[in-house]
């Protein structure tokens, strides 16, 4: 059976409630506000979301290995290329800057 968002949360909201409270206590425990129980809710369906999305990270991993991930030749080649523009265009500002005042005549 396929692991998905919906079921996760089913089972964290079963482990989370209590037959014996009512609705409006059910995930507060003793001395707990409404907006202290919303935050553990919403905290709690932070980590339900993260956690699922790991795990069908992870089964993806596991079914297909080579998911065309860039390698590390790919992206030092990039980094220089980027290096590279950044020096050429800092050098043409240098020298803008510095015959700018004698390129004022032309």
């Amino acid at each position: 059976m396929k692991h998905t968002a919906a079921r996760t949360r089913r089972a964290v909201l079963r482990a989370t409630t209590h037959s014996h409270t009512g609705p409006d206590t059910a995930s507060r425990g003793p001395g707990r506000s409404r907006r202290a129980a919303h935050a553990w809710a919403r905290a709690n369906g932070a980590v339900v979301r993260l956690t699922t999305r790991v795990q069908e990270g992870l089964e993806e991993a596991a079914r297909r290995p080579d998911r065309g991930d860039i390698s590390t030749t790919t992206v030092i080649i990039w980094v220089a290329a980027v290096t590279g523009a950044v020096l050429i265009a800092g050098t043409i500002a240098v020298v803008i800057a510095k015959y700018n005042g004698q390129l004022n005549g032309l």
